[in-house]
């Protein structure tokens, strides 16, 4: 029979409490367990004494007896300082995936797409804004003193004419409301 020193999971739903206890490596997590050796609150702040309760004496005889300690179990016994645990080194974990690496590069070439596309713009324009904005300046300057000559005569028609159309637009609205 292969024993374990685990955390068996109570508490409420959002709220969890843990034992740390003895079991059979077989049993279920929350199941039948040998002996119930301490108490895990992670609801409750890292420094708080009543975070992790630990009876020591016990859980050194089942060490001596030959139980294993699960990975969290074991970072608990170490900051206790019942149990030495060596550190693990996993370089790959930090590594994005496949998938990942391949959205990466998705939009990486997107973003190549859009500031490629951002600057034939910008040059685009650069090339129409420049040449016009010459011809324009010396086509203006005779047109806006034809303009200037002949804006009395033509502004009084030119207002009456869109009053005339609100006007027009409003009678149908009157209708309706009455109807």
């Amino acid at each position: 029979m292969a024993v374990k020193i685990r955390l068996a999971r109570g508490g409420a739903k959002k709220r969890p409490y843990y034992r740390v206890v003895v079991a059979d490596s077989r049993s279920p997590r929350d199941g039948k367990y040998i002996e119930k050796v301490g108490t895990h609150n992670p609801l409750l702040p890292k420094d708080h004494e009543d975070r992790i309760k630990l009876d020591v004496e016990r859980i050194e005889y089942w060490i001596g007896k030959g139980a294993k300690p699960t990975d969290r179990v074991a970072r608990f016994l170490d900051a206790a300082g019942v149990l030495k645990r060596e550190a693990r080194n996993n370089p790959i974990k930090g590594k994005p995936g496949a998938k990942a690496l391949e959205r990466i590069e998705e939009q990486k070439e997107k973003a190549e797409a859009a500031a490629a596309a951002a600057e034939e713009a910008a040059n685009a324009e650069e090339e129409v804004v420049e040449a016009p904005a010459e011809d324009t300046v010396t086509e203006e300057a005779p047109a806006e003193e034809a303009a200037k000559e002949e804006a009395p005569a033509e502004d009084a028609p030119e207002e009456e004419a869109p009053a005339e159309e609100v006007a027009v637009e409003e009678a149908p609205e009157e209708e309706k409301k009455d109807a």
